[in-house]
């Protein structure tokens, strides 16, 4: 029995957040017999469950968020309580890998780091934040026995950075798919006024790496091609809130707090004629994975991680004006291809064997 300890994410079960979709993939079904997992979780972050299993898992948890100025002590007391007992050491995320020295010198485990999107480079973050992430990264790099990159651009990055290879393990998409009749569809597009195929979408957080000023201003406009729904956390900051006052009154924008009923979510993700994806920052986006099942065109910002997440299948843009002819005339046919390329790279099967592979 191989026994592997998961630190890093909120934990399971999971309700939001990459990391914490990918933790619950790699459970139940998806687990070979000869592997354990143990899941790190935050009990400031949910409601521990009493029996401290899940999905054939063992839970422990840490009482700090494992998030925002906690995330760093969270990472930290986790990595303490797993130096024994643990064959394999999966760290997602390197908020806490400035202590990847001293965890290498107290434990015999094999530590696996996914560094996730090089966190260092997001606008959201100040310049010493910046500075402790770049830092932390470096340590990962260096002390990991295995650094997972869940995009080509990431691999790229860690090589000509650091000159070290990373193995390249993505994201699975499959879970997003949903049997929703078409009478309950009907409905929920009724709800909001909406109708099927009439109307562009993008779901994010809202900050500026994602893009979401451009992306409104390009359909804030009484010559816009499509009404647009807007969904994210739209209450969480400053620019959030900014860009909902500016344009929660133009003439064809639909701003909709976040969703957490999946059927309704799919409903209005399924039924749009042109899904975009603003993320400017990062590697392989959950939210882009998943929409590529929608079997919809895709329009997603020219970076290259977009480029390498879509196979090139998507259509991209850059600005307000090209975002405006995109969704104009988006290519149809483009939702097919985008849905095979996932269905060969994005299934969770698929990603846990990768996962299991490493442990082994």
């Amino acid at each position: 029995m191989i026994n592997v300890a998961i630190i890093g994410s909120q934990g399971v079960p999971a309700s939001y957040g990459g990391f914490e979709s990918l933790v619950e993939n790699l459970l139940g079904d998806n687990c070979p017999q000869d592997i354990h997992y143990t899941v790190f979780c935050s009990s400031k972050d949910m409601i521990p469950l009493e029996d401290n299993c899940y999905r054939g898992a063992s839970l422990r948890y840490v009482p700090l968020r494992a998030n925002g100025v906690q995330s760093i002590p969270y990472d930290v007391i986790s990595m303490l309580k797993a130096i024994k007992g643990y064959d394999v050491i999966l760290i997602l995320g390197v908020s806490g890998c400035l202590f990847m020295p001293v965890l290498r010198m107290l434990t015999r485990a094999k530590i696996v780091v996914n560094i996730d999107g090089l966190e260092h480079r997001r606008q959201k973050w100040g310049s010493m934040a910046r500075r402790i992430l770049r830092a932390s990264e470096a340590m990962a790099v260096r002390y990991a026995d295995v650094i997972v990159a869940d995009n080509q651009g990431i691999v790229d990055y860690v090589r000509e950075t650091y000159g070290k290879d990373a193995t390249l393990i993505a994201y699975g998409g499959d879970q997003v798919v949903r049997d929703v009749s078409e009478a309950t569809a009907s409905e929920v597009l009724q709800s909001y006024g909406l109708t099927d195929g009439g109307y562009a979408i993008s779901l994010c957080r809202i900050e500026p790496e994602n893009n979401c000023d451009m992306i409104l201003e390009s359909f804030a406009s009484s010559d816009a091609p499509l009404p647009l729904v807007f969904i994210g956390n739209w209450t969480h900051s400053d620019y959030a809130r900014s860009l909902r006052r500016r344009y929660e009154k133009a003439v064809g924008i639909h701003i909709l707090d976040a969703i957490y009923d999946l059927d309704r979510l799919w409903v209005l993700r399924s039924h749009a004629a042109l899904y975009i994806h603003g993320h400017s920052a990062g590697g392989t986006n959950p939210s882009l994975v998943e929409a590529m099942y929608l079997g919809i065109p895709i329009a997603a910002y020219d970076v290259n991680y977009n480029r390498y997440t879509t196979g090139g299948c998507a259509s991209y843009f850059g600005d307000v004006c090209s975002l405006r002819d995109i969704a104009r005339d988006p290519y149809v046919s483009q939702g097919s291809k985008l849905k095979d390329f996932a269905s060969q790279n994005y299934r969770w099967a698929k990603i846990a064997r990768q996962y299991t592979e490493l442990f082994r």
